[in-house]
């Protein structure tokens, strides 16, 4: 792969094709998502019509998850080979015809097997990221990987569309509707678009080459950072409107208003984070998210809890537990920071691997593919065993838990294990 070059970087021809790749690309994505994402809204209707434990309803939503996921390494190597643009438009029209026949479905194990193929749309982000990179110099790249990671926001954006469509014409409508949605970005993506043979990776590097980075630990520390702050915020957006409409009583219209509070700032801002990743570096914006992450999913994971004390005046209850309004506001924070700790993960990959973007993208993304798809599993599960809504909360802190000690005794403190004594590594050079 040959990098984009400061010269080329200020050709005003390619200069037009790189934002008209971007802008293409992100639309593309974000339709994509949006059809990822669709089990979140149509999975209550179905959930009610089969009569489906909470187990049995994370793993409706989380199967489109599971394929998006396992995709993204071939994905992510056929982009290095053969370009992004034609790997893209290729898999936009494979899923075209998953989509429509969903409508269809009357079975539980027709959801499943059909979510598999409508699933295929979430390997979009490794074919996009190391597509839109690589037309862009690379002190520009964390803002054009944030950009383009911005077409996240397809989860709000189904939150917005999917209920409207549900309550007017019936569950059913919603994947034919977005059937031809996906039609119509894949025309868009596919006249607006470019091909550039010099991002192309050479032909003689194979399969087993590109995966010889797995033994590299940095990039197993990634897929952890990444199973958070990508796998946390798709397991939650997948979960959120059911958990509004049980804990609270609210109407799914409202349920999906409230839910978009975390989903649309989690995929919007992540532009945002791209930009902070290229001026303060990967390091620092992730440090940072994990902390703030951290602190919002402790209030989070308190259940509502009533206790009644003896007092001198006789027995008093009390209520604790955080009202609707509260925990949106709290899910807000927690998207920002999630949008932000997207665009840092990558970030990393950009500085790290930068002839092997596609490859490195596609196992970190599989990574946080996966925990997409085992966490709204486990947060069913949980919820069958406990009865507690907020467990879900409580597993994504323990997760977080995880990332801070190993970010912390790897980046931000290495120890000599001669002497002792602990350096301070708070630099990328760190890692």
């Amino acid at each position: 792969m040959a990098p984009a070059s400061h010269s080329a970087a200020q050709d005003p021809r390619r200069n037009r094709q790189a934002w008209s790749v971007l802008i293409v690309s992100t639309l593309a994505f974000t339709v994509c998502f949006m059809v990822w994402m669709m089990f979140g809204i149509i999975g209550i209707p179905i959930k009610k019509m089969l009569d489906l434990n909470a187990t049995q309803f994370g793993l409706l939503t989380a199967m489109p998850v599971l394929t998006g996921s396992l995709v993204r390494v071939p994905l992510g190597i056929w982009t290095d080979k053969y370009g992004g643009r034609i790997v893209m438009a290729v898999l936009m029209a494979i899923t075209v015809p998953a989509i429509w026949v969903m409508g269809y479905a009357s079975e539980y194990w027709h959801f499943l097997v059909i979510g598999l193929f409508v699933g295929l749309a979430g390997g979009a982000f490794s074919v996009g990221t190391p597509y839109v990179a690589r037309w862009f110099p690379r002190h520009r790249q964390g803002t054009a990987m944030g950009v383009y990671g911005a077409g996240n926001s397809g989860a709000a954006v189904n939150k917005f569309v999917a209920p409207v469509i549900l309550v007017a014409f019936g569950w059913a409508a919603v994947p034919h509707v977005y059937a031809a949605i996906m039609l119509g970005a894949l025309l868009l993506f596919w006249f607006f678009s470019h091909s550039d043979p010099s991002h192309l990776v050479a032909s003689n590097i194979s399969f087993t080459d590109q995966l010889k980075a797995l033994k590299d630990p940095r990039v197993l520390k990634y897929c952890q950072y990444y199973s958070i702050v990508f796998g946390g915020y798709v397991a939650l957006s997948l979960w959120m409107v059911q958990y509004y409409v049980g804990e609270y009583g609210l109407d799914i219209r409202v349920a999906a208003l409230l839910a978009a509070c975390f989903s649309l700032p989690g995929g919007v801002l992540r532009a945002i984070g791209g930009v902070l990743s290229d001026r303060y570096g990967a390091h620092s914006v992730t440090w940072w998210v994990m902390w703030v992450s951290w602190i919002c999913l402790f209030l989070l994971s308190y259940p509502q809890t009533a206790f009644t004390i003896q007092t001198v005046n006789g027995p008093s209850t009390f209520h604790i537990g955080l009202n609707v309004y509260v925990f949106t506001a709290v899910m807000a924070v927690l998207g920002v920071a999630w949008a932000f700790g997207k665009a840092s993960v990558f970030k990393y990959i950009s500085d790290d691997y930068p002839g092997n973007i596609g490859a490195i993208s596609g196992i970190v993304g599989l990574a946080g593919g996966m925990g997409g798809f085992i966490l709204p599993i486990m947060f069913g599960a949980l919820m069958d065993w406990t009865g507690i809504r907020s467990s879900a909360f409580m597993l994504m802190y323990g997760v977080v838990w995880v990332s801070l000690i190993w970010m912390y005794w790897t980046e931000v403190r290495r120890t000599d294990v001669m002497t002792g004594q602990g350096v301070a590594a708070a630099t990328p050079a760190a890692r």
